[in-house]
């Protein structure tokens, strides 16, 4: 009696690994697949927003949709470029914004230098103290300090507006500061010191120029938020003519019976500019990489 036996289905061994590379590349393209559908919606929501500026700018009758306009036209500009709509709100921001943006860097780079250059029992606690203040909310404190202003004749000033600006500012910077300059290596400062400069003579003629990179993030960081930043002023500042941009806009939502979109548009087009400005002039120093590694050789 014969029985027909059926042979087993062999793979070869060189094939296997093959099939399994194959089914790896499959499931690699379809997770790319997905991550990249997933990015392109998240930019969708960025992009429709930024496409409804542009349009209703230019679209003397624009509404909520994103539409083409009709018919493109300056007027909506010529509606809000005026002293009392523009231009006195947006010199108001500029002073404010660049005085504590100036104040910010000084005192940042002052505090970061001995925290990124001297050891110290008190410098991890200082430092999370300083990454606690980084989200300490603003709003929380703003009650107290304004009954502090108003005690030592400080409300509705640009001096006090700036400093108190710089104040809020000044944790994040600090610590980014720190970090940029945790990047310049102490051997060169050495060789300074070796020459017979200072170490504040140091500071300004080695780390600062090696360290331009940094600071130019942390210039356009502190700007961009000090620029949109609406609290603040709105607390400590009680005159019109020394209101800034990022107050006056909110006159758009309240002065009119319904909001005028094509006038908002382009008023934001218009408060957008200086952040974008500040962004082109420093990109050129963005993209400075720290290599210090032929400085520090021989």
């Amino acid at each position: 009696m014969s029985a027909d036996i059926a042979a087993p289905i062999t793979t070869s061994p060189t094939t296997a690994p093959a099939v399994v590379a194959h089914r790896r590349r499959s499931r690699g393209l379809v997770g790319k697949g997905v991550v990249n559908l997933v990015l392109v919606g998240i930019g969708a929501c960025y992009v429709v927003p930024l496409l409804w500026l542009v349009f209703a700018s230019f679209d003397a009758k624009a509404g909520l949709s994103v539409q083409w306009p009709g018919e493109w036209s300056l007027d909506n500009f010529r509606a809000v470029l005026n002293e009392d709509t523009t231009y006195r709100p947006m010199l108001n921001g500029l002073i404010l914004c660049g005085g504590a943006t100036l104040v910010t860097m000084v005192a940042a780079v002052l505090a970061a230098y001995p925290l990124s250059r001297y050891r110290s029992r008190f410098k991890r606690p200082f430092m999370l103290t300083v990454l606690f203040m980084t989200g300490l909310p603003i709003t929380a404190i703003m009650v107290p300090v304004n009954g502090l202003f108003v005690q030592i004749n400080l409300i509705d000033t640009y001096l006090g507006t700036i400093l108190f600006m710089a104040t809020t500012a000044l944790p994040i910077a600090i610590w980014l500061a720190k970090n940029f300059m945790d990047s310049v290596p102490i051997e060169l400062e050495e060789a300074a010191w070796t020459d017979g400069a200072s170490s504040m003579q140091a500071l300004r003629r080695v780390v600062l120029p090696l360290m331009w990179p940094g600071l130019s993030v942390v210039t356009l960081y502190t700007f961009i938020g000090l620029w949109g930043n609406f609290f603040v002023p709105f607390m400590l500042l009680v005159s019109n003519d020394q209101l800034p941009a990022s107050v006056s806009i909110y006159s758009f939502f309240s002065q009119y019976a319904g909001v005028v979109y094509g006038q908002l548009a382009a008023y934001s087009m218009i408060y957008s500019a200086p952040a974008v400005l500040l962004y082109l002039f420093l990109s050129r120093r963005l993209g400075g990489a720290f290599t210090f590694g032929g400085a520090v050789k021989g």
